[in-house]
C-alpha cells in the first residue's frame, strides 16, 4: 500500500520555493488615519508603532479621505444600515447603486453602466461570458494584459490568440488570418500599471474597425485621473465614442472599492443577465456605492487634482532620474525603478521601510518578468515636497550602499 500523500510537507515545499526565490509575500500590516494620508502607522510584532509613509497605496488622488466621499458614506450608512442585504437580483439594488451606475454611465459617455464587486471581477465576468453571447467568438488580447483579463478570456471557452504587446502588426497580422465572418473582441489596457506605457487605442479602433471586431478597454489605472471629467486615456483622447465596453475600477483614483462595465444598455443587459460572476455575487454595500458615487460626481468637477497628480509624478521622475536610477518613463504616473532581481528588490524594500519608514511593496514575478522586479512608486497630490525629499534621500543612500554592498546586499 502506498503511503499517503503528506499534504503539510507538499505546502512546506510550495511556500519554501517562493522564500527560496525571494517572492515570498509579507503582509505589512498598517492603519491608515483619515486626514493624514500618505502617512499611516505601522503595527510592529511587539505591538509597537511606526510612522510610515505609504508609496505603493493606489488611492491615486486621495479621494479616501475626501470629506465630500466620507459625508456621502456616513449619510448611507445612518440611512440604509452596513449591507445590502442579497444579490443584485435578490433585494440588493438601491437607489445607491443606481445612481452610482448612472454616475458611471455618464463619465464614460455610455447607455449604461454595471457594478460588479471588484474591477477583477468584472473583467473575469464579462470577459468569460461574452462567447455565450457571441458563438464563435474570437478574442485578441495583448500578452501584458492584467490577469482578470487573462483568466476571463481563459475561462471563456472560446478561440483566442495573443499579440505581442502593444505590436499593430502582429494584431493586425492575427485579425487577417481568421475567418472575415467569426466574431471577434480586441481586449487591451490604456495603461499598463507594470510600465506605464500607454495602449495605442484609437489605432486599435480602426484595426477593430476595418475587421469588424468588438473592443474591450480595461481603463482601471486611468478613470478618475485623465481626461477632463476623469473618464480616462479614452475620453482625453476623444475615443470613448469607439470604444465598446469600458472597465474600470473604484478603487484607486474614487479611493473607495467596486468595479464596473460600462458600454450600450444591450450589453450590459446581457451581461447582468449571464455573467454568473454577476447573477451570482452579493452587491456592494450600500455605503460603499454612496461614496463612490459622490468620488466620481466630485471628480468630474475637480481637474485640479488630476493636474497635481500629474505634477508630482513628474517631479518624482525627474528627481530619480537625476540620481541616475533605471526608471521606466512612459509620460504616465507610474514610477517603477527596476531592480531585477528578486532577492535584491524586497532587501531594498525592507530597508526603506525599516530605516527610513517609506512603504513600497517590492513586485516580482508572476506580476512581471523575471529579471524586471521592481519597486513602483505612486506618488499622489497628498505626498508633497517633504515626502519626495524623504524618498529621493533614502533612494540616493540605499542605491549607493546597494552598489558597495553587493554580497551584504544579497544577503
Amino acid at each position: 500500500m502506498e503511503d499517503p500523500v503528506n499534504y503539510t510537507e507538499k505546502l512546506d515545499d510550495a511556500l519554501t520555493r517562493l522564500h527560496d526565490e525571494g517572492r515570498y509575500r509579507t503582509f505589512i500590516e498598517i492603519e491608515r488615519r483619515k486626514d493624514h494620508f500618505p502617512h499611516a502607522r505601522r503595527i510592529l510584532p511587539d505591538g509597537s508603532e511606526q510612522r510610515v509613509t505609504v508609496w505603493c497605496g493606489n488611492d491615486y488622488l486621495g479621494m479616501g479621505q475626501n470629506p465630500f466621499v466620507l459625508n456621502a458614506m456616513h449619510e448611507a450608512l445612518d440611512a440604509a444600515g452596513a449591507g445590502s442585504g442579497g444579490t443584485r437580483n435578490i433585494s440588493g439594488t438601491t437607489i445607491h447603486h443606481n445612481r452610482l451606475e448612472a454616475e458611471l454611465a455618464d463619465l464614460h459617455g455610455k447607455e449604461r453602466a454595471l457594478l460588479f464587486t471588484s474591477a477583477y471581477i468584472a473583467n473575469d465576468a464579462t470577459l468569460s461570458t461574452l462567447p455565450k453571447l457571441f458563438p464563435g467568438l474570437i478574442t485578441y488580447s495583448d500578452e501584458l494584459n492584467h490577469a482578470s483579463m487573462i483568466e476571463g478570456i481563459r475561462r471563456n471557452g472560446g478561440a483566442k490568440r495573443i499579440f505581442r504587446h502593444n505590436d499593430l502588426a502582429h494584431l493586425r497580422e492575427l485579425l487577417a488570418a481568421d475567418d472575415p465572418d467569426a466574431p471577434k473582441l480586441i481586449a487591451f489596457e490604456s495603461i499598463y500599471s507594470m510600465d506605464g506605457d500607454f495602449g495605442p487605442i484609437a489605432e486599435i479602433c480602426d484595426l477593430a474597425d476595418e475587421f469588424g471586431a468588438l473592443t474591450y478597454l480595461d481603463e482601471v489605472h486611468a478613470v478618475g485621473m485623465y481626461g477632463p471629467r476623469g473618464g480616462g486615456v479614452a475620453e482625453r483622447d476623444g475615443l470613448m465614442d469607439r470604444v465598446d465596453i469600458i472597465n474600470g475600477t473604484l478603487g484607486k483614483a474614487f479611493g473607495v472599492m467596486g468595479g464596473y462595465i460600462a458600454a450600450s444598455d444591450k450589453m450590459c443587459d446581457a451581461i447582468r443577465s449571464y455573467a454568473p460572476g454577476f447573477i451570482f455575487t452579493t452587491s456592494l454595500p450600500p455605503v460603499v456605492a454612496a461614496g463612490a458615487a459622490a468620488s466620481v460626481a466630485y471628480l468630474k468637477e475637480h481637474p485640479e487634482l488630476r493636474e497635481q497628480h500629474q505634477l508630482q509624478a513628474r517631479i518624482l521622475k525627474m528627481r530619480l532620474k537625476g540620481l541616475g536610477l533605471p526608471i521606466i518613463d512612459h509620460g504616465s504616473h507610474i514610477v517603477p525603478v527596476i531592480v531585477g532581481n528578486p532577492v535584491h528588490t524586497k532587501k531594498l524594500s525592507d530597508m526603506l521601510l525599516d530605516e527610513h519608514g517609506i512603504y513600497v511593496q517590492p513586485i516580482n514575478f508572476p506580476t512581471v518578468p523575471r529579471g524586471t522586479e521592481r519597486l513602483r512608486f505612486t506618488p499622489s497630490p497628498v505626498h508633497g515636497p517633504r515626502e519626495i525629499d524623504a524618498l529621493v534621500k533614502a533612494m540616493d543612500i540605499l542605491w549607493s550602499h546597494c552598489a558597495l554592498n553587493r554580497a551584504e546586499f544579497a544577503g
